[in-house]
């Protein structure tokens, strides 16, 4: 079987680092949240958050041994929550 086309060349990464803008710009790193800060905001315990979290409901990240949540996901989060 003698395929024309090497496959691996399917998972090739892009090098370049995308900026959503203009050429020179500096890619856009994402806010994070601490467990604190969403507990606050929603006016709930530290634990309810961590519960989010382990259950998978909300996003999150470990970064240097803590954990983190970007506030894009907190608010994508909410927007699913959301009671119209």
């Amino acid at each position: 079987m003698a395929r024309s086309e090497d496959p691996r060349a399917t998972y090739k990464c892009n090098s370049k680092v995308r900026t959503g803008g203009r050429s020179g710009e500096r890619p856009r790193v994402p806010r994070f949240l601490t467990i604190d800060d969403i507990a606050q905001s929603l006016d709930v315990s530290t634990r309810t958050v961590r519960r989010l979290i382990k259950s998978g409901a909300l996003v999150a990240h470990r970064i240097g041994g803590v954990v983190r949540v970007a506030e894009a996901d907190f608010l994508t989060f909410l927007a699913i929550r959301r009671d119209c």
